[in-house]
């Protein structure tokens, strides 16, 4: 009986939570005409649908949409009878973050290059502290994406690349340019052999103003599928200059499965690399939303 065939979805965030809001839900089966809706219900719990084909016609199209996070779907293949359990984990919508939560100065690991970083475009005369509290949420969580994936991304001589980035010169949402120690370029280089990181296409990366002379020293990515790293560098002399960013590489669609129509059109936003990051290759950049 239909009555006998039951779905029980639990809804998570990137950190195992649930989600402490009402969502709808739209199943609809994949060869008959029967299209299912329900409004409203809480993932604050484990939801319960019932009325749905079992096995062998319990295949459904699901869609799952909340509040407060991307709209995701995934084919959902039901049993015979009995509880089809699934677990669903949605990312955050930029654009119903209320505030961020993030971490204080004397907690960042990197001062030192805050401090010697006294012309990043736009914030010219600030550095450390200061500079660290003037920036906007979508600067300050790029920086700490960034961060945090350097952090992690070892190199061939065991050291981080974090370990070699010493001036920002301009930081965005998306990436940030840096003076680099010239070691950085060619441990990255050997790294290749080791397959930490292989060539990249660097003709999307250019020297931001200011920085004529530097030519295209090779660009390198790491290989996760979603939230993989890249190095351009750029070279003048003994002078290493790196655009350092995050790709993701699809990685809403790849690592939640959100709905293609959400994402036509839309550009990637730094808390989209923070959901990323934490799902798919367990690094946590450091901050929370409020919702």
């Amino acid at each position: 009986m239909a009555d006998d065939v039951k779905l029980r979805l639990e809804l998570l965030d990137v950190y195992g939570k649930r989600l402490g809001e009402k969502v709808d839900i739209d199943l609809r089966h994949q060869t008959l005409a029967e299209h299912k809706v329900v409004r409203g219900v809480d993932a604050s719990k484990k939801i319960a649908v019932s009325g749905l084909k079992g096995a062998p016609q319990g295949l459904y199209r699901m869609e799952v949409d909340p509040p407060a996070y991307l709209p995701v779907g995934q084919f959902v293949s039901m049993k015979a009878s009995g509880f089809t359990d699934v677990t669903v984990t949605l990312p955050i919508d930029p654009k119903k973050v209320v505030s961020v939560n993030f971490p204080k100065y004397k907690d960042l690991d990197f001062q030192p290059m805050l401090e010697a970083s006294d012309k990043v475009l736009s914030f010219v005369g600030m550095k450390g502290r200061d500079l660290y509290g003037e920036l906007d949420e979508t600067r300050k969580a790029g920086l700490l994406n960034i961060t945090a994936k350097c952090r992690a991304t070892p190199l061939a001589n065991g050291k981080t690349v974090l370990k070699y980035i010493e001036v920002l010169h301009e930081l965005r949402g998306d990436r940030f340019f840096a003076t680099v120690a010239k070691e950085l370029r060619e441990e990255v280089k050997h790294s290749v052999a080791d397959g930490l990181f292989h060539k990249a296409d660097q003709s999307l990366h250019h020297p931001p103003k200011g920085f004529e002379g530097f030519t295209d020293a090779g660009s390198f990515k790491t290989g996760e599928s979603a939230g993989n790293l890249q190095l351009s560098f750029f070279m003048k002399g003994d002078a290493c200059l790196a655009d350092i960013d995050i790709d993701d590489a699809a990685g809403l669609g790849h690592v939640f499965q959100v709905l293609r129509n959400t994402l036509t059109g839309r550009p990637t936003h730094p808390f989209d690399i923070h959901e990323i990051l934490i799902l798919h290759q367990k690094l946590d950049p450091g901050y929370t939303f409020n919702v």
